[in-house]
């Protein structure tokens, strides 16, 4: 399908309202960047979004968009509550998949003798890749409790301190969660998966801070140049993944009640039986996976304290924040001047609130919300904050990451004959990774340019840059 892409600025461009499309298209890109996501079939899911029932003002896309599940990657929607649809697809199999950044007292040069040492501790600590389980065995019960609480369970149980839930995005804490409405396949994936890393583009990362653009923000978010963090990036693992194929099934059988272009769009009336279902369904795998960054989180800790050799007070290794990346919520948004309540369906996308906005915690009330954008492997990430230009362009949303130019076999194709284990060694970058195939599939050539892609937000007005982070180590699944 040919879609006609109009230049609005430097940095968006729309998708004219046409034939049955309910609402234009806006993608933020530049002009580099909009070249390869023309080369994949994103631009016509962005065209397919805006056909859905309640969509409000736009679909939306970020810069790092690129093709997904029904909706791109990258793709951000707004559903009117009581006309509007909910849809699996526009939040992705890995349900609140995101990320979190642990800062230091560390200085990264003092500590770079160690970095092999700490990347094979953390690599023998933190159980990685597909299907694999950890030392956590949930009974029933408790895995009930965990769909509910979230974070907050696991700080219960002795895994952090009550002052990493301030730092995590709700609190760590989806509000509606019930487990009753899960499948016994759901829970079964769910019991011993806590406190697993995973697979695919999740690492864990150690990193320095490598630049500061506003020293102001970066002093409140406890950021120094040559500064030792830790990047983590992980979801809901198969509990998560097990719940959107239930309900993305059963939606599939209502299609009849929509008109769609694509079946992957399989949705339903936020306000029906089928949606509320979904949406508690959904709130449980976003709650696992805060509880499973949160216990990740404190085996970090304390792994850096074993193989350094160092009290937690010379270590601090405190939580900047956590944010997560696949998610449906239930927000009140400024539209024509009105309050409305409208489900905002982020997949592949941030959250980004300016200062002063009332969901912000105490901490960072006075200067806006911590955005964190994952690089991956050889490339370096970044620390941003929200702006108010966010919330009225994009329901207070920006970039989550790069984004993929290449596909897991075409990187795999690409990486004939390269060692890139040792291509990543030669620029400093020690890396372990459980599976043949993995390094293959998430070299940094498989990925757009985060630095293009972070800038683009960046001009655009969505988010203001902090900081960016240099990679020395990491592990994936």
């Amino acid at each position: 399908m040919d879609i006609k892409l109009e230049k609005i600025d430097d940095y968006r461009w729309l998708i004219p309202r046409s034939g049955d499309m309910r609402v234009p298209g806006l993608i933020f890109s530049s002009s580099e960047l909009i070249a390869a996501v023309k080369e994949d079939q994103s631009l016509v899911q962005v065209r397919n979004v805006a056909t859905l029932p309640g969509i409000v003002n736009y679909a939306l896309a970020m810069p790092d968009i690129h093709w997904g599940y029904g909706f791109p990657i990258g793709g951000v929607a707004a559903f009117d509550i009581n006309e509007g649809v909910v849809s699996p697809g526009g939040v992705g199999y890995d349900i609140n998949c995101g990320c979190r950044l642990m800062t230091t007292a560390l200085y990264a040069d003092e500590i770079r003798p160690k970095i092999r040492d700490l990347i094979s501790a953390l690599f023998r600590d933190i159980p990685t890749g597909v299907g694999s389980s950890g030392p956590i065995k949930l009974s029933k019960k408790d895995e009930q409790k965990v769909a509910r609480k979230g974070a907050a369970w696991a700080v219960e149980n002795g895994y952090g301190h009550p002052e990493d839930l301030e730092r995590t995005e709700d609190n760590g804490t989806m509000s509606g969660a019930n487990p009753s409405v899960l499948s016994e396949r759901a829970v079964k994936r769910g019991a011993d998966q806590l406190g697993t890393l995973g697979s695919g583009n999740h690492f864990l990362e150690i990193q320095v801070v490598e630049k500061i653009y506003d020293k102001e923000v970066a002093d409140t978010f406890g950021l120094f140049e040559g500064q030792l963090t830790v990047f983590i990036h992980s979801g809901s693992r198969g509990f998560g993944h097990q719940i959107c194929d239930d309900f993305l099934k059963e939606m599939t059988r209502h299609m009849e009640k929509f008109s769609l272009p694509d079946r992957q769009l399989a949705c339903t009336a936020i306000s029906s039986d089928l949606g509320q279902r979904y949406l508690a369904a959904m709130a449980c795998a976003a709650n696992y996976a805060w509880a499973n960054r949160q216990i990740l989180m404190h085996w970090t800790r304390e792994t850096f304290m074993k193989t350094l050799s160092i009290s937690p007070r010379e270590l601090q290794m405190q939580l900047l924040y956590d944010v997560c990346h696949n998610i449906a919520k239930l927000e009140e948004h400024t539209i024509n001047g009105k309050k409305v309540k409208l489900c905002v369906h982020r997949k592949g996308a941030t959250r980004a609130l300016p200062k002063g906005h009332k969901l912000l915690p105490d901490v960072y009330h006075h200067v806006g919300q911590p955005v964190l954008i994952p690089g991956d492997m050889g490339t370096e990430s970044y620390v941003l904050v929200g702006s108010d230009a966010a919330l009225e362009q994009t329901f207070g949303s920006t970039c989550h990451g790069a984004g993929r130019v290449l596909s897991r076999s075409q990187a795999i194709k690409r990486a004939k004959g390269r060692s890139i284990n040792r291509e990543l060694e030669d620029k400093g970058i020690i890396v372990q990774s459980r599976g043949k195939k993995t390094l293959k599939e998430e070299m940094p050539e498989a990925y757009k340019d985060v630095s293009q892609v972070v800038d683009v937000v960046h001009c655009a007005g969505l988010a203001t840059k902090v900081a960016r982070l240099r990679p020395l180590g990491a592990i994936k699944g």
